[in-house]
């Protein structure tokens, strides 16, 4: 980014900064895909406890999550039913209990990229503070056991480079993917706490879709052999990149330019060494989804303990 165009907007209140002049001159700003607004909604008395973002593709999964972390911390009946704030559109959903705010982002980097720059400006309108983000999510594992956590080391792109690049205004603007490393080893530490599942630290690759883009051999298109299939996920190895999905990218790039301390966290359904299709059961899949949130609830909880304390 461009020194001179590094104008930040936020408050001095808040540590959750917007790289955009005009936003100051609107006099409402409308978040579209969440169907709310500065206009017609109070967003610090809506979010300005919010201390802990959880993200993930499906909007099922998000709200699971929501009603899992309330019955882990105590805070609300966990068979209640927690409303959508999104439910005035059908993009995203989102679910919040307590200082846990739990929001869907849809599957590839355009969507999640929408996605966070309404969540991104939702904090700052809001005056949060001291905010944790983390992407709870699903990936192909490269020489790992299915059911095995990645916490996200760096994001790397198709080419094993740590970067996310972005045309703009026709011209390649390139990012840093870098992650907090610190909170990346506090997430380490929660998943040995458990021992309930492997959990390990790695890079993740980000591609641009979901089937060449990841060398599947299972695509309606597919333009190489399954040797240079394999020959491509070795390479991936030994870059030290444990997993694939396609989010983390624009992910981290984009909470660091804000200043968001930032976690990747992604179960491994299966072994891209050994197969590109799912063969377990729907059981066993759901039971997998499940370690990513167990961890992070895991974590938030220490969290939320840690500061009671120190209060």
């Amino acid at each position: 980014m461009n020194p001179k165009d590094d104008k930040r907007t936020a408050s001095c209140s808040s540590t959750v900064f917007v790289h955009n002049p005009y936003l100051d001159g609107l006099k409402d700003d409308i978040l579209y895909h969440f169907g709310l607004g500065t206009g017609t909604h109070d967003l610090p008395a809506m979010f300005g406890d919010v201390k802990f973002v959880c993200v993930g593709g499906s909007p099922r999964r998000m709200k699971a999550f929501t009603e899992y972390i309330a019955a882990e911390l105590g805070m609300e009946d966990p068979k209640s039913e927690y409303p959508n704030i999104c439910a005035g559109t059908d993009r995203y959903a989102m679910y919040k209990v307590g200082p846990v705010l739990s929001v869907s982002h849809g599957m590839g980097m355009p969507s999640i990229a929408i996605m966070l720059h309404e969540l991104i400006k939702l904090l700052h309108h809001a005056h949060c503070t001291d905010v944790t983000v983390i992407r709870v999510g699903t990936s192909g594992g490269i020489g790992l056991e299915p059911g095995t956590v990645v916490v996200t080391k760096q994001s790397m792109d198709a080419t094993f480079q740590p970067k996310f690049e972005q045309v703009i205004l026709g011209k390649t603007v390139v990012h840093d993917t870098d992650l907090d490393q610190s909170l990346a080893e506090e997430l380490l530490q929660c998943g040995k706490e458990l021992n309930q599942f492997e959990t390990v630290i790695g890079n993740t690759m980000c591609t641009l879709d979901f089937y060449e883009g990841q060398a599947r051999l299972d695509g309606a298109f597919c333009s190489y052999t399954e040797e240079d299939k394999k020959d491509y996920l070795k390479k991936a190895s030994e870059a030290g990149i444990c997993n694939i999905e396609i989010e983390s990218s624009v992910f981290a790039a984009m909470c660091k330019l804000s200043g968001l301390r930032a976690a990747v966290v992604c179960v491994a359904l299966l072994d891209r060494l050994k197969g590109d299709q799912l063969s377990s059961s729907h059981e066993v899949l759901s039971g997998y989804q499940k370690h990513p949130q167990i961890l992070v609830a895991h974590y938030i909880k220490k969290q939320l303990k840690a500061k009671a304390v120190c209060s």
